[in-house]
């Protein structure tokens, strides 16, 4: 791994964090810089990643922090509340 590749990776680690998966929502609690939370869909949170920090895999836990179930998302269908 590069230098440059490690750095995002710990920038990402410490900027990036996901919250606990609740089953009765349709979102995650995202953190991207440690002081808010921010509800996010997973189509939501990918689109972020790509544009805050370029270069991150999204779907990476050894890049992003998970509370737990790391890459699970709750399930949502349209028309559901």
């Amino acid at each position: 791994m590069s230098r440059k590749s490690r750095t995002s990776v710990a920038q990402a680690q410490r900027a990036v964090r996901i919250g606990p998966l609740e089953a009765d929502s349709r979102y995650r609690l995202v953190s991207f810089d440690g002081s808010h939370w921010e509800p996010m869909e997973r189509e939501e949170f990918e689109a972020r990643v790509r544009m805050e920090l370029p270069g991150i895999d999204p779907h990476d836990p050894e890049q992003i922090s998970w509370d737990d179930h790391p890459g699970e998302w709750p399930a949502w269908h349209p028309g559901e509340a």
